[in-house]
């Protein structure tokens, strides 16, 4: 898989096929931005579901936000972002690498950034969430958002951006837990992968040591990943001790410390940050997926896409489409899956092989045929017990099965559990 030619060719199928496109194409594109197409946007969705529901919707300690992107300046001061937010350009000199806008019009307009990452807008509601929802330590606050960085030299298609989304935790907990915490979101981030389909071989952990790490950081964990560009950051783990909550109240001279209840104790609670980036999980489940085969003697490239990643997770499709009657029955079965799942694809158009290798292109799962054996007898050879059977065909394998409408309902809905 780690061949010179394989991002080239994640690269075409990505637009060929709905995933992702250059940004401002026809004007000759703008580096460092991608647009998500049709089926990009359905697979993007089911990443930050899937994140949602294991990080968020599965806990009863987690809080969910969803902060402005445009932020009072005086935050990113705080945070060290504004002094320390930097890369060297070529000549050595370090450049900030926050996009500035300004709020306002005129003389009277003031200078602020897009957020470079979106950790910032939860420390500054850290003190809303408490009075709101008087979380007991520990607890986290989650949001899914937007994040800009200035890079100097954008690169390897979606890796490095200047528009990104994130997904990130902040974990408070008493300082002297941290540890503890530290691995729980360490384990739950290596079982975050395996649920998204990205191989263990492929992902490895590198301890940050000192010196390297963040401004905020005192313990880092960054997840690589086995890229066809080399082994690059993925994800990251970060113990930033009360770094952010002590800035901020120091700045904003508001009192961020908490209060446990049954101590008596007034402190800052340290933070876990889990940090996940959309772009960069979606490059590595496309480069885990893709395959090329030979099937029936004919090349094939399919995506190994798992079911519950997989932007469509079936297709439909009446063996002839000039048929009324298959085309009736075919539509009839799709509604009834389309309530166990909306995006059950329909495809009558050309030959049935010519409509499974679209589908694996874009890695559906299942492809289920209708034919003249599902109507029954009278419209077939006579072989009743056919009679309301489809097939349904694997994309892995393409092994196909003879199986009645609620044997298909109940695979699809396994495969998806």
């Amino acid at each position: 898989m780690m061949n010179a030619n394989l991002m080239e060719k994640i690269v075409s199928l990505a637009k060929r096929r709905g995933f992702i496109f250059p940004g401002s194409e026809i004007y000759g594109g703008l580096a460092g931005t991608y647009d998500y197409g049709p089926l990009g946007v359905l697979l993007q969705h089911n990443i930050k579901e899937i994140w949602w529901q294991s990080f968020i919707d599965s806990r009863d300690d987690m809080y969910s936000l969803d902060a402005a992107i445009l932020m009072n300046p005086k935050a990113w001061e705080a945070s060290g972002h504004v002094t320390g937010f930097a890369d060297p350009t070529a000549d050595g000199k370090m450049f900030n690498t926050m996009f500035k806008t300004s709020v306002g019009a005129g003389e009277e307009a003031n200078i602020t950034y897009f957020r470079p990452e979106t950790a910032g807008g939860i420390f500054l509601n850290f003190k809303n969430v408490v009075d709101s929802m008087h979380p007991r330590l520990p607890f986290g606050i989650g949001q899914i958002g937007k994040a800009f960085r200035n890079e100097i030299a954008p690169r390897d298609f979606i890796f490095r951006l200047r528009e990104l989304k994130q997904m990130e935790v902040e974990y408070f907990v008493r300082p002297n837990e941290w540890g503890k915490a530290f691995e729980e979101w360490r384990n739950l981030m290596h079982q975050y992968a395996r649920t998204i389909g990205l191989p263990k071989d492929s992902i490895h952990e590198l301890e940050i040591g000192d010196g390297e790490r963040a401004h905020y950081s005192k313990r880092t964990i960054d997840f690589e990943f086995d890229f066809p560009f080399g082994r690059r950051e993925l994800w990251g783990l970060a113990y930033r001790g009360d770094f952010d909550l002590s800035a901020h109240a120091s700045a904003s001279s508001v009192d961020l410390s908490y209060l446990d209840e049954e101590t008596g104790e007034r402190f800052i609670p340290h933070v876990i940050e889990p940090s996940l980036g959309v772009d960069r999980t979606i490059l590595a489940i496309l480069v885990s997926a893709y395959r090329e085969d030979e099937m029936n003697g004919e090349a094939r490239t399919y995506l190994a896409l798992a079911p519950k990643v997989a932007p469509i997770k079936a297709m439909v499709s009446p063996l002839l489409k000039n048929k009324p009657e298959l085309v009736a029955k075919a539509k009839e079965i799709r509604k009834e899956l389309q309530k166990i799942h909306p995006h059950i694809a329909w495809d009558d158009n050309g030959n049935i092989g010519k409509r499974y290798r679209r589908q694996d292109e874009i890695g559906t799962p299942f492809c289920i045929t209708i034919d003249f054996d599902t109507l029954g007898p009278s419209n077939s050879s006579g072989q009743a017990n056919l009679k309301d059977t489809i097939t349904l065909r694997h994309r892995d394998t393409g092994v196909q099965e003879r199986l009645t409408v609620p044997e298909v309902i109940s695979r699809i809905r396994s495969a998806f559990a």
